[in-house]
């Protein structure tokens, strides 16, 4: 059985093999140059450093198998109480509940730092794995941004959802 944890520095070759596959081969990243350890570790960093979770998933023989995490909608301050939701599966382990183990553990710690509105933003609105598991969670349909990435040769949508936490809206931030 599959347990999530808080990641380590030492997860990031796993996580850096993880999202390398995706971008090489899948249109749930619209990167189109896999990012180096170096990269993905300062990119973990920044993460960390605004008190938002950055989740690993591992089997039973230790293992990294997946990775969630959360960052800000947009980099400016005012954002701070909205984050995006990024969630990422090794190649060969879809289609066990990962995502969903995943996503919920992500809420649960996003929920716990203060966040109030968890945005995802869907690379490839034909991405029905991360569509399904989404809304699973509750998530709900805002918009798809047609056309808006080009990759593989193609155009490729990005679908809008979103998830209030909390008090959502109802009540004032706390710092």
């Amino acid at each position: 059985m599959p347990s999530v944890r808080f990641s380590s520095p030492e997860d990031i070759p796993a996580i850096t093999r993880i999202y390398a596959h995706h971008v090489r081969h899948g249109t749930g990243s619209f990167e189109t140059d896999a990012p180096s350890e170096d990269e993905m570790a300062r990119r973990r960093e920044e993460v960390l450093s605004r008190q938002l979770p950055y989740l690993v998933a591992e089997d039973a023989d230790g293992q990294v198998i997946g990775y969630a995490y959360a960052n800000w909608f947009k980099a400016r301050p005012a954002y701070r109480f909205s984050a995006e939701d990024s969630i990422y599966v090794a190649d060969g382990q879809h289609g066990r509940g990962l995502g969903r183990l995943l996503m919920n553990a992500l809420i649960a710690h996003c929920e716990a730092a203060g966040v109030r509105k968890l945005i995802a933003v869907i690379g490839d609105s034909s991405n029905a794995g991360s569509v399904g598991v989404h809304t699973a969670a509750g998530f709900t349909p805002v918009g798809t941004m047609r056309s808006v990435g080009w990759k593989f040769g193609r155009w490729l949508d990005i679908v809008m959802m979103e998830k209030t936490l909390g008090d959502g809206d109802a009540t004032a931030p706390t710092p």
